[in-house]
Protein backbone atom coordinates (compact mmCIF):
# COMPACT_ATOMS: atom_id res chain seq x y z
CA UNK A 1 0.00 0.00 0.00
CA UNK A 2 1.34 3.30 -0.86
CA UNK A 3 2.81 5.37 2.16
CA UNK A 4 0.72 8.22 1.85
CA UNK A 5 -2.87 6.16 1.50
CA UNK A 6 -1.36 4.01 4.75
CA UNK A 7 -1.16 7.28 6.96
CA UNK A 8 -4.13 9.08 5.66
CA UNK A 9 -6.69 5.87 6.47
CA UNK A 10 -4.52 5.56 9.65
CA UNK A 11 -4.97 9.63 10.57
CA UNK A 12 -9.16 9.22 9.52
CA UNK A 13 -10.00 6.38 11.44
CA UNK A 14 -7.87 8.10 14.53
CA UNK A 15 -9.58 11.31 14.13
CA UNK A 16 -13.13 10.10 13.33
CA UNK A 17 -12.56 7.59 16.88
CA UNK A 18 -11.56 10.77 19.02
CA UNK A 19 -14.31 13.20 17.29
CA UNK A 20 -16.92 10.65 18.38
CA UNK A 21 -15.59 9.96 21.26
CA UNK A 22 -15.43 13.86 22.78
CA UNK A 23 -18.52 14.94 20.89
CA UNK A 24 -20.22 12.07 23.18
CA UNK A 25 -18.39 13.78 26.13
CA UNK A 26 -20.04 17.47 24.55
CA UNK A 27 -23.41 15.78 25.11
CA UNK A 28 -22.47 15.30 28.82
CA UNK A 29 -21.39 18.72 28.90
CA UNK A 30 -24.63 20.17 27.24
CA UNK A 31 -26.52 18.69 30.20
CA UNK A 32 -23.89 19.70 33.14
CA UNK A 33 -22.74 22.84 32.22
CA UNK A 34 -24.88 24.20 29.21
CA UNK A 35 -23.42 27.80 29.41
CA UNK A 36 -19.65 27.27 29.43
CA UNK A 37 -20.11 24.25 26.96
CA UNK A 38 -22.03 26.96 24.23
CA UNK A 39 -19.32 28.99 24.72
CA UNK A 40 -16.82 26.31 24.40
CA UNK A 41 -18.00 25.10 21.48
CA UNK A 42 -18.70 28.71 19.78
CA UNK A 43 -14.73 29.42 20.11
CA UNK A 44 -14.07 25.68 18.84
CA UNK A 45 -16.16 26.13 15.88
CA UNK A 46 -14.89 29.48 14.74
CA UNK A 47 -11.58 27.88 14.81
CA UNK A 48 -12.51 25.00 12.65
CA UNK A 49 -14.79 27.06 9.87
CA UNK A 50 -11.49 29.62 9.94
CA UNK A 51 -9.00 26.78 8.71
CA UNK A 52 -11.58 26.09 6.36
CA UNK A 53 -12.42 28.91 4.57
CA UNK A 54 -8.65 30.10 5.05
CA UNK A 55 -7.93 26.86 2.85
CA UNK A 56 -10.88 27.69 0.89
CA UNK A 57 -9.13 31.57 0.00
CA UNK A 58 -5.94 29.74 -0.26
CA UNK A 59 -6.78 27.86 -2.72
CA UNK A 60 -8.85 30.10 -4.93
CA UNK A 61 -5.54 32.59 -4.93
CA UNK A 62 -3.83 29.48 -5.97
CA UNK A 63 -6.44 28.90 -9.21
CA UNK A 64 -6.23 33.28 -9.99
CA UNK A 65 -2.54 33.49 -9.87
CA UNK A 66 -0.65 29.98 -9.97
CA UNK A 67 2.39 29.68 -8.58
CA UNK A 68 4.93 26.99 -7.87
CA UNK A 69 3.82 26.87 -4.26
CA UNK A 70 0.16 25.33 -5.17
CA UNK A 71 1.42 21.85 -6.94
CA UNK A 72 1.97 20.24 -4.37
CA UNK A 73 -0.29 22.25 -1.97
CA UNK A 74 -3.71 22.46 -3.91
CA UNK A 75 -5.20 18.96 -3.24
CA UNK A 76 -4.69 20.00 0.52
CA UNK A 77 -6.37 23.05 0.15
CA UNK A 78 -9.22 21.74 -1.81
CA UNK A 79 -10.08 18.78 0.77
CA UNK A 80 -10.16 21.06 3.38
CA UNK A 81 -12.46 23.62 2.18
CA UNK A 82 -14.80 20.40 1.12
CA UNK A 83 -15.79 19.83 4.80
CA UNK A 84 -17.78 23.38 4.28
CA UNK A 85 -20.80 20.64 4.72
CA UNK A 86 -19.69 19.15 7.84
CA UNK A 87 -19.19 22.69 9.50
CA UNK A 88 -22.70 23.47 8.52
CA UNK A 89 -23.74 21.09 10.36
CA UNK A 90 -21.62 22.03 13.35
CA UNK A 91 -23.26 25.32 13.51
CA UNK A 92 -26.54 23.98 14.30
CA UNK A 93 -25.56 23.67 18.09
CA UNK A 94 -24.75 27.59 17.91
CA UNK A 95 -28.37 27.93 17.20
CA UNK A 96 -29.53 26.14 19.99
CA UNK A 97 -27.13 28.35 22.06
CA UNK A 98 -28.23 31.67 21.27
CA UNK A 99 -29.27 32.22 24.78
CA UNK A 100 -26.35 31.66 26.33
CA UNK A 101 -24.18 33.43 23.88
CA UNK A 102 -26.04 36.65 22.50
CA UNK A 103 -27.13 39.07 24.08
CA UNK A 104 -29.37 40.41 21.12
CA UNK A 105 -31.04 36.85 22.19
CA UNK A 106 -31.94 37.59 25.76
CA UNK A 107 -35.41 39.58 25.58
CA UNK A 108 -34.48 40.70 29.19
CA UNK A 109 -31.50 42.08 28.80
CA UNK A 110 -32.66 43.81 24.84
CA UNK A 111 -35.78 45.61 26.96
CA UNK A 112 -33.04 47.32 29.10
CA UNK A 113 -30.14 48.25 26.57
CA UNK A 114 -31.04 50.89 24.04
CA UNK A 115 -28.32 49.90 21.70
CA UNK A 116 -29.86 46.49 21.34
CA UNK A 117 -33.07 47.68 20.43
CA UNK A 118 -31.81 49.90 17.96
CA UNK A 119 -30.14 46.33 16.87
CA UNK A 120 -33.12 44.35 16.97
CA UNK A 121 -34.29 44.41 13.02
CA UNK A 122 -31.01 43.23 12.08
CA UNK A 123 -30.01 41.06 15.18
CA UNK A 124 -32.63 38.76 15.69
CA UNK A 125 -32.94 34.79 15.61
CA UNK A 126 -34.75 34.58 11.81
CA UNK A 127 -32.34 37.19 10.37
CA UNK A 128 -29.37 35.34 11.94
CA UNK A 129 -30.80 32.15 10.76
CA UNK A 130 -31.09 33.00 7.31
CA UNK A 131 -28.17 34.50 6.58
CA UNK A 132 -26.04 32.02 7.94
CA UNK A 133 -28.07 29.54 5.53
CA UNK A 134 -26.66 32.42 2.91
CA UNK A 135 -22.76 31.92 4.32
CA UNK A 136 -22.95 28.59 3.83
CA UNK A 137 -25.21 28.01 0.71
CA UNK A 138 -22.85 30.66 -1.26
CA UNK A 139 -19.59 29.24 0.18
CA UNK A 140 -20.92 25.43 -0.38
CA UNK A 141 -21.80 26.19 -3.91
CA UNK A 142 -18.52 28.07 -5.07
CA UNK A 143 -16.45 25.65 -3.66
CA UNK A 144 -18.68 22.58 -5.28
CA UNK A 145 -17.78 24.00 -8.45
CA UNK A 146 -14.24 24.88 -7.91
CA UNK A 147 -13.48 21.27 -6.83
CA UNK A 148 -15.70 19.57 -9.58
CA UNK A 149 -13.67 21.66 -12.24
CA UNK A 150 -10.41 20.68 -10.59
CA UNK A 151 -11.24 17.09 -10.74
CA UNK A 152 -12.51 17.26 -13.99
CA UNK A 153 -9.12 18.78 -15.54
CA UNK A 154 -7.39 15.31 -14.55
CA UNK A 155 -9.30 13.51 -16.58
CA UNK A 156 -8.97 15.72 -19.98
CA UNK A 157 -6.04 17.61 -22.13
CA UNK A 158 -8.50 20.82 -22.62
CA UNK A 159 -8.04 23.42 -20.19
CA UNK A 160 -11.73 24.87 -20.27
CA UNK A 161 -12.13 23.06 -16.55
CA UNK A 162 -9.04 25.61 -15.58
CA UNK A 163 -10.66 28.25 -17.63
CA UNK A 164 -13.84 28.15 -15.57
CA UNK A 165 -11.75 28.18 -12.38
CA UNK A 166 -10.25 31.07 -13.06
CA UNK A 167 -13.22 32.74 -13.86
CA UNK A 168 -14.85 31.22 -10.73
CA UNK A 169 -12.22 32.40 -8.83
CA UNK A 170 -12.10 36.04 -9.76
CA UNK A 171 -15.64 36.88 -8.17
CA UNK A 172 -15.36 34.28 -5.63
CA UNK A 173 -12.13 35.85 -4.13
CA UNK A 174 -14.36 38.99 -3.55
CA UNK A 175 -17.35 37.27 -2.27
CA UNK A 176 -16.33 34.88 -0.18
CA UNK A 177 -14.02 37.28 1.68
CA UNK A 178 -17.31 39.84 2.03
CA UNK A 179 -19.57 37.22 3.21
CA UNK A 180 -16.89 35.78 6.21
CA UNK A 181 -16.99 39.46 7.21
CA UNK A 182 -20.73 39.56 7.65
CA UNK A 183 -20.53 35.89 9.40
CA UNK A 184 -18.29 36.76 11.74
CA UNK A 185 -20.09 39.90 12.68
CA UNK A 186 -22.99 37.95 13.65
CA UNK A 187 -20.94 35.06 15.14
CA UNK A 188 -18.53 36.79 16.89
CA UNK A 189 -19.10 40.26 17.27
CA UNK A 190 -22.25 40.35 18.03
CA UNK A 191 -21.64 38.59 21.74
CA UNK A 192 -20.56 42.50 23.07
CA UNK A 193 -23.44 44.62 20.98
CA UNK A 194 -21.60 48.08 22.10
CA UNK A 195 -18.35 47.06 20.44
CA UNK A 196 -17.33 46.97 16.76
CA UNK A 197 -15.06 47.62 14.34
CA UNK A 198 -14.84 47.47 10.11
CA UNK A 199 -11.17 46.05 10.44
CA UNK A 200 -12.44 43.09 12.50
CA UNK A 201 -13.33 40.81 9.64
CA UNK A 202 -9.74 41.56 7.64
CA UNK A 203 -7.85 40.16 10.85
CA UNK A 204 -9.71 37.16 11.30
CA UNK A 205 -9.22 36.57 7.56
CA UNK A 206 -5.75 36.71 7.61
CA UNK A 207 -5.24 34.69 10.18
CA UNK A 208 -7.82 32.27 8.86
CA UNK A 209 -5.37 32.43 5.68
CA UNK A 210 -2.31 32.18 7.72
CA UNK A 211 -3.34 29.15 9.29
CA UNK A 212 -4.84 27.01 6.20
CA UNK A 213 -0.85 27.66 5.13
CA UNK A 214 0.49 26.63 8.26
CA UNK A 215 -1.78 23.70 8.47
CA UNK A 216 -0.62 22.48 5.21
CA UNK A 217 3.16 22.70 5.19
CA UNK A 218 3.06 20.62 8.27
CA UNK A 219 0.79 17.61 6.08
CA UNK A 220 3.35 18.40 3.15
CA UNK A 221 6.33 17.82 5.37
CA UNK A 222 4.72 14.92 7.07
CA UNK A 223 4.00 13.06 3.29
CA UNK A 224 7.33 14.73 1.73
CA UNK A 225 9.27 11.32 1.73
CA UNK A 226 6.68 9.62 -0.24
CA UNK A 227 5.89 9.57 -3.98
CA UNK A 228 4.30 11.61 -5.97
CA UNK A 229 5.30 14.53 -3.13
CA UNK A 230 9.05 13.30 -3.06
CA UNK A 231 9.37 14.28 -6.90
CA UNK A 232 8.42 17.92 -6.32
CA UNK A 233 8.33 18.65 -2.45
CA UNK A 234 11.85 20.09 -2.14
CA UNK A 235 13.54 22.88 -0.31
CA UNK A 236 12.49 25.79 -3.24
CA UNK A 237 8.28 24.74 -2.64
CA UNK A 238 9.17 24.59 1.10
CA UNK A 239 11.05 28.17 0.47
CA UNK A 240 8.30 29.56 -1.37
CA UNK A 241 5.40 28.14 1.47
CA UNK A 242 7.90 29.99 3.61
CA UNK A 243 7.67 32.90 2.20
CA UNK A 244 3.74 32.95 1.48
CA UNK A 245 3.76 31.78 5.70
CA UNK A 246 5.54 35.17 6.13
CA UNK A 247 3.55 37.27 3.83
CA UNK A 248 0.23 36.58 5.85
CA UNK A 249 2.31 36.84 9.22
CA UNK A 250 3.18 40.58 8.28
CA UNK A 251 -0.50 40.81 6.90
CA UNK A 252 -1.84 39.71 9.89
CA UNK A 253 0.37 41.81 12.06
CA UNK A 254 -0.06 45.16 9.93
CA UNK A 255 -4.40 44.71 10.06
CA UNK A 256 -4.32 43.91 13.73
CA UNK A 257 -1.73 46.27 14.87
CA UNK A 258 -4.10 48.69 12.93
CA UNK A 259 -6.93 48.18 14.61
CA UNK A 260 -5.07 48.19 18.54
CA UNK A 261 -3.97 51.44 17.45
CA UNK A 262 -6.98 53.26 15.44
CA UNK A 263 -8.52 52.62 19.03
CA UNK A 264 -5.77 53.56 21.03
CA UNK A 265 -5.70 56.97 19.52
CA UNK A 266 -9.43 57.37 19.44
CA UNK A 267 -9.94 56.35 23.59
CA UNK A 268 -13.39 55.77 23.25
CA UNK A 269 -15.32 54.15 26.34
CA UNK A 270 -17.17 51.84 23.70
CA UNK A 271 -13.97 50.79 21.60
CA UNK A 272 -11.21 50.48 24.18
CA UNK A 273 -13.36 48.18 26.87
CA UNK A 274 -13.02 45.67 23.91
CA UNK A 275 -9.06 45.40 24.22
CA UNK A 276 -9.41 46.39 28.52
CA UNK A 277 -10.96 43.13 29.06
CA UNK A 278 -8.69 41.06 27.08
CA UNK A 279 -5.49 42.70 28.95
CA UNK A 280 -6.71 42.54 32.60
CA UNK A 281 -5.72 40.27 35.15
CA UNK A 282 -3.97 37.13 33.86
CA UNK A 283 -5.42 37.65 30.36
CA UNK A 284 -2.87 39.62 29.81
CA UNK A 285 -0.40 36.65 29.33
CA UNK A 286 -2.58 35.28 26.94
CA UNK A 287 -2.46 38.36 24.87
CA UNK A 288 1.71 38.58 25.17
CA UNK A 289 2.25 34.46 24.06
CA UNK A 290 -0.34 36.29 21.23
CA UNK A 291 1.91 38.34 20.03
CA UNK A 292 4.99 36.49 20.53
CA UNK A 293 4.22 33.32 19.08
CA UNK A 294 1.72 34.95 16.36
CA UNK A 295 3.98 37.61 14.90
CA UNK A 296 7.29 38.52 16.57
CA UNK A 297 8.87 34.58 16.99
CA UNK A 298 7.80 33.90 13.41
CA UNK A 299 8.81 36.68 11.85
CA UNK A 300 12.09 37.05 13.29
CA UNK A 301 12.64 33.72 12.08
CA UNK A 302 10.97 33.62 8.31
CA UNK A 303 13.21 36.48 7.75
CA UNK A 304 16.29 34.15 7.00
CA UNK A 305 16.29 31.96 3.69
CA UNK A 306 18.01 29.20 5.62
CA UNK A 307 14.87 28.75 7.98
CA UNK A 308 12.69 28.69 5.17
CA UNK A 309 14.56 26.53 3.61
CA UNK A 310 15.15 24.32 6.08
CA UNK A 311 11.85 21.70 6.10
CA UNK A 312 11.91 20.68 9.70
CA UNK A 313 12.81 23.86 11.20
CA UNK A 314 9.72 25.75 8.95
CA UNK A 315 7.37 22.57 9.76
CA UNK A 316 8.36 23.58 13.66
CA UNK A 317 7.21 27.51 12.80
CA UNK A 318 4.00 26.08 11.17
CA UNK A 319 3.35 24.06 14.20
CA UNK A 320 3.98 26.92 16.65
CA UNK A 321 1.33 29.21 13.97
CA UNK A 322 -1.12 26.88 14.46
CA UNK A 323 -1.42 26.08 18.37
CA UNK A 324 -1.11 30.22 18.76
CA UNK A 325 -3.87 30.55 16.49
CA UNK A 326 -5.86 28.29 18.66
CA UNK A 327 -5.12 30.87 21.61
CA UNK A 328 -6.21 33.78 19.47
CA UNK A 329 -9.79 32.60 18.67
CA UNK A 330 -9.84 31.67 22.04
CA UNK A 331 -8.57 35.29 23.74
CA UNK A 332 -10.49 37.26 21.07
CA UNK A 333 -14.02 35.13 22.43
CA UNK A 334 -13.66 33.74 25.61
CA UNK A 335 -12.87 37.49 27.58
CA UNK A 336 -16.73 38.50 26.89
CA UNK A 337 -17.92 35.63 29.15
CA UNK A 338 -14.94 34.97 32.06
CA UNK A 339 -14.47 38.92 32.89
CA UNK A 340 -12.57 38.07 35.64
CA UNK A 341 -9.76 35.89 34.42
CA UNK A 342 -8.73 33.14 32.11
CA UNK A 343 -11.05 30.02 32.54
CA UNK A 344 -10.73 26.85 31.02
CA UNK A 345 -13.24 24.18 31.44
CA UNK A 346 -12.94 20.61 30.42
CA UNK A 347 -15.91 21.22 27.30
CA UNK A 348 -13.11 23.46 25.89
CA UNK A 349 -10.99 20.55 24.96
CA UNK A 350 -14.16 18.48 24.01
CA UNK A 351 -15.65 20.81 21.92
CA UNK A 352 -12.51 21.53 20.18
CA UNK A 353 -11.29 18.01 20.10
CA UNK A 354 -14.68 16.63 18.74
CA UNK A 355 -15.31 19.05 15.86
CA UNK A 356 -11.62 18.71 14.51
CA UNK A 357 -11.33 15.04 15.05
CA UNK A 358 -14.54 14.80 12.96
CA UNK A 359 -13.02 17.86 10.39
CA UNK A 360 -9.57 15.81 9.99
CA UNK A 361 -11.62 12.37 9.61
CA UNK A 362 -13.61 13.86 6.45
CA UNK A 363 -10.20 16.03 5.23
CA UNK A 364 -8.15 12.74 5.37
CA UNK A 365 -11.24 10.97 3.27
CA UNK A 366 -11.04 14.23 0.97
CA UNK A 367 -7.69 14.14 0.20
CA UNK A 368 -7.29 10.24 0.22
CA UNK A 369 -10.19 9.70 -2.83
CA UNK A 370 -8.14 11.44 -5.71
CA UNK A 371 -4.63 12.07 -6.74
CA UNK A 372 -2.73 14.19 -4.69
CA UNK A 373 -0.73 16.10 -7.47
CA UNK A 374 -3.68 17.91 -10.08
CA UNK A 375 -2.90 16.47 -13.78
CA UNK A 376 -3.53 18.60 -16.97
CA UNK A 377 -3.72 21.70 -15.67
CA UNK A 378 -1.15 23.58 -17.41
CA UNK A 379 -0.25 26.15 -14.29
CA UNK A 380 0.87 22.80 -12.49
CA UNK A 381 2.58 21.05 -15.19
CA UNK A 382 4.45 24.00 -15.71
CA UNK A 383 5.04 24.65 -12.08
CA UNK A 384 6.63 20.79 -11.87
CA UNK A 385 8.60 21.23 -14.77
CA UNK A 386 10.57 24.44 -13.13
CA UNK A 387 10.68 22.80 -9.74
CA UNK A 388 12.29 19.67 -11.56
CA UNK A 389 14.86 21.61 -13.11
CA UNK A 390 15.63 23.86 -10.31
Amino acid sequence: MNEILFRLNRLQKISFAVGILFLILCGFGVAIAPQKFFISWLWSFIFWIGLTLGCFNAAMIHYLTGGRWGSSTRRFFEAGFMTLPLMGIFFIPVLFGLHFLYPWARPNEVSGDKILQQKIIYENFPAFLARAIFFFGIWILIATRLRKWSLQQDLMSDVSPTIKMRTLSGPGIVIVPLTITFAFVDWIMSIEPAWFSTIFGVILLAGEILIAVAFVILLLAWFRPFPPLAEIANEKQFHDLGNLLLAFVMFWTYVAFSQFLIIYSGNQPHEIGWYLRRICGNWKFLAGAVVAFHFFVPFCVLLFCAAKKNIRRLAIIAALLFVAHILEIFWTIAPTFYRDGISIHWTDFAAWLGIGGMWLGVFAGNLKCHPLLARNDPQIENSIAKTANA
